[in-house]
């Protein structure tokens, strides 16, 4: 199932990459204020979805663009999640920081993962209990136990902008506390970095499961954690994520729960 989840990956990215050349052609729509779609994230979805259907016509999809398969949770135990895009906005402005997400749910477990950088050529991997690995190389989280010497990454609110104030305390407080934050764009690929350990943390609100899926299983299998912002792991349709190494984690915790309902993406 992974070979094939990194096939439907690297058929989506042809799609994307063929588009990078010529950005200039992109149709771009704004689905809502600051939320864009092209046709290069239907294109590649379409791409992606071709290839699972074909190995596994009766596994469900839940894909960005395309939303749910009917009866998601009724059609079949195995759930493919993907992003065929995630990093629009920096697609459309020609900033090299978006991927292809997939992953695979089993009976309400992510069990395959996959977040493939077209940009560096980067294919992030993991299988439940089989360790997270780039281009087939083992990779770890950090082994950075102190907030104070830990790189963080986050995103921000740009579409509903209610909860920005209270996203600029949290910003403070995190700002305070730790050596730097980073807001590259990419969440799927954000959550890679800490699997790869070129961050120690990541947190953010209000993300899809699409954004989330793949990549909490790359830090799992690296040896980090997951959950939500009071910890728990309670995080995958709610999108609410905080994920960092495991001393990393747990400071951040005591740092973002006062902010686990007040904030909106």
């Amino acid at each position: 199932m992974l070979n094939t989840a990194i096939k439907a990956a690297r058929r989506g990215a042809t799609v994307i990459n063929r588009a990078s050349f010529d950005l200039d052609r992109v149709s771009v729509t704004e689905k809502h204020f600051n939320d864009f779609v092209t046709e290069v994230d239907q294109a590649a979805e379409a791409a992606i979805i071709e290839v699972l259907k074909t190995a596994y016509p009766d596994h469900a999809i839940l894909a960005e663009e395309s939303g749910a398969s009917t009866n998601l949770h009724d059609e079949s135990e195995y759930v493919w999640i993907i992003d065929p895009l995630d990093g629009t906005t920096n697609f459309i402005h020609g900033f090299p920081q978006y991927c292809v997400s997939i992953a695979l749910q089993h009976r309400g477990i992510i069990t395959q993962a996959v977040v493939y950088d077209p940009t560096r050529n980067e294919m992030f991997t993991a299988t439940k209990g089989g360790g997270a690995f780039l281009n087939d190389k083992r990779i770890r989280v950090t082994r950075c136990d102190k907030i104070a010497d830990a790189l963080i990454g986050t995103g921000f609110p740009s579409r509903d902008l209610s909860g920005l104030d209270q996203y600029m305390e949290m910003f403070k407080v995190m700002t305070s506390k730790c050596q730097g934050l980073r807001r590259p764009g990419s969440a799927a690929l954000d959550l890679a970095y800490v699997a790869n350990g070129r961050l120690d943390g990541f947190f953010e609100k209000g993300l899809a499961p699409w954004d989330i899926a793949a990549g909490s299983l790359l830090i799992t299998e690296a040896g980090g954690i997951v959950g939500n912002f009071v910890g728990d792991s309670d995080y995958l349709y709610k999108g609410d994520v905080l994920a960092g190494t495991p001393k990393v984690f747990g400071q951040m915790v005591n740092l973002l729960q006062p902010f686990a309902a007040s904030v909106k993406k």
